[in-house]
């Protein structure tokens, strides 16, 4: 299959649809780990393919280097995502998520944190890359 610009954006919308049904359920203020587990649930219900707590691969010259990055979830094999249960989005996890795209060699990943009131208008940030504008409409 043919990763689009509106693949994409259908696969993000659907995980965020997901992720709003936990954040209705359980509200802001609870761990990160209590919203990962419930999102897994989500997802799964939702018969969305992902792997939790991925590692993160990284090469370096044929040399693999033991870095110990773990992605929340990779989901359908072209959308890392992250969550958080902070008060709110610091430059270092915008880092973390584009350092997984950029590894991942993927175009597009999801920020979400769940302390938040409104999800939808606080919560979820997209991040794209450069491989971002190669993709087909």
């Amino acid at each position: 299959m043919k990763v689009t610009k509106s693949y994409l954006t259908d696969l993000v919308y659907k995980v965020n649809g997901a992720a709003i049904e936990v954040h209705k359920a359980l509200g802001p203020g609870l761990l990160e780990s209590v919203y990962h587990k419930c999102l897994e649930h989500e997802l799964t219900l939702r018969e969305i393919n992902f792997i939790s707590e991925m590692t993160v691969p990284v090469n370096y010259k044929g040399l693999k280097v033991e870095a110990d990055l773990r992605c929340d979830f990779f989901v359908e094999n072209i959308l890392p995502v992250e969550i958080k249960s902070t008060d709110g989005i610091n430059p270092v996890h915008e880092a973390q998520l584009l350092t997984y795209m950029k590894l991942l060699k993927v175009p597009k990943g999801l920020l979400i944190n769940f302390n938040v009131t409104n999800l939808y208008k606080q919560g979820q940030h997209t991040y794209v890359n450069d491989l971002y504008r190669d993709l087909d409409d």
